[in-house]
């Protein structure tokens, strides 16, 4: 992402739950913003910002967080590390946010995007997706959308696996076993059917007219 997306806070000095309702009763989500240092910073964002911007960039990818207190506005780079929603209301309950620095390497999951119509597919395999999304490491402006895998060339039984992913240059997929990411499956087997004449299996129930 060439231009980080930004989002406007408010640190908050009053926690604890007695707060929040009145909190979440004027739009508002509370949430913290902590980073590697240890800094922690209680925050109150309002709902429909926080949602668009979720929309837009999920967990894996880097914003601009700034966070207003006391008149000053502070500028963080940050991710949206989780969202809490209600368990029957689909509101937002709580927010954190992790705060990186740009210049250092991270580790975030992203989706594996899949290109193209397999040869197997058209011999009447299936094609499935092992895995949806695949760890990488990179610079926090560097994070892909998505990375790629042409699947035009396989064939019934075959596979993709992760070492053979192609990512954007300065971005390394992480990986300890060499594990398939998408493949071509073997046609379903139909369920045979019964030889004229045969004998019903034991049990089962005579044919209709019989």
């Amino acid at each position: 992402m060439a231009n980080m997306l930004e989002l406007s806070v408010s640190a908050r000095n009053e926690t604890g739950k007695p707060h929040l309702a009145p909190l979440r009763a004027e739009g508002y989500v509370p949430g913290i913003y902590y980073n590697p240092q240890g800094e922690n910073i209680a925050i109150k964002v309002k709902e429909l910002p926080l949602e668009k911007l979720y929309r837009k960039i999920g967990n894996a990818h880097v914003f601009q967080l700034k966070i207003e207190s006391e008149g000053k506005v502070e500028e963080k780079p940050s991710f949206i590390w989780e969202l809490k929603h209600h368990p029957v209301k689909r509101r937002i309950m709580h927010v954190d946010f992790y705060g990186v620095d740009l210049s250092k390497k991270i580790r975030v999951e992203i989706p594996v995007k899949v290109e193209g119509k397999p040869v197997g597919v058209t011999e009447g395999g299936i094609l499935e997706l092992f895995r949806e999304v695949v760890e990488i490491e990179c610079l926090p402006l560097s994070i892909p959308e998505s990375i790629s895998v042409d699947v035009s060339g396989l064939s019934i039984n075959q596979n993709v696996t992760v070492s053979e992913l192609k990512a954007p240059e300065g971005v390394s997929i992480v990986f300890d076993e060499n594990y398939a990411v998408v493949g071509v499956l073997p046609p379903l087997a139909e369920v045979a059917e019964p030889a004229e004449g045969a004998a019903p299996a034991e049990g089962a129930a005579p044919a209709a007219g019989a």
